[in-house]
Formats: structure tokens, sequence, C-alpha cells
């Protein structure tokens, strides 16, 4: 049984940086995502991995700011939030597929985190 529990959000300035953490358990050879909710709006791709960490992809919206990257020996999965403006505010949920590739939509990602509050203030 998989299991996603992410950590590192909280209250930021615009400009500041944070690091969420997504810790998995059960099978983790695959593919894993990002994504976030901004209240009012529909959940959206924030950014995917595959289980190498050989390809990485970003939304246009994050892309230079936001990195994301992974650790297997310890099965989790990082995103770096840098240059942060308030329209990033958001809950962030990490994902994980049951295959290898990267993928940018929810409905191809079997598993999901309960999220974790980032909140940029102006």
């Amino acid at each position: 049984q998989v299991q996603l529990v992410e950590s590192g959000g909280g209250l930021v300035q615009a400009g500041g940086s944070l690091r969420l953490s997504c810790a998995a358990s059960g099978r983790t050879f695959a593919a894993m995502g990002w994504f976030r909710q901004a209240p009012g709006k529909e959940r959206e791709f924030v950014a995917a991995i595959s289980w190498s960490g050989g390809r990485t992809v970003y939304a246009d919206s994050v892309k230079g700011r936001f990195t994301i990257s992974r650790d297997n020996a310890k099965n989790t999965v990082y995103l770096q939030l840098n240059s942060l403006k308030p329209e990033d505010t958001a809950v962030y949920f990490c994902a994980k597929r049951d295959t290898m590739g990267v993928a940018i939509t929810e409905h191809e990602y079997n598993y999901w985190g309960q999220g974790t509050q980032v909140t940029v203030s102006s």
C-alpha cells in the first residue's frame, strides 16, 4: 500500500523560498509529480520527475523558479520553490504513478498525498 506524506509548507513573503518534501512508502519505482490547488480553482500540474530523475517537466508558470528532485534512497521527492509570488498560494499535492515515465495530467497518477498549504504574502 502506497502512502504519500507532504511536508514543508508554510507562510512566506513574496520573493521568498520554501522546500516541500514528499515521503513515499511502498513501491516507489515510479514517476512522481506535484500539483497545486488554489482557492476556488481546479487542481493544476506543477512539476513531474521520472523514476531515475533523468527527466523533469514543469508548468510554464513555475519554470525557472521551481525545481523538482528526488532521492530514491530516501523514497522522497522534493519541490524547491524560489522567487515565490502571491499567485503561488495553494495547497500543494504530491502524486505517484504506477509507471516510470513522467505525466502532466491528474488521471495519469494513481496515488495522492493529503497536501501541504503554501501561502505567499505580498
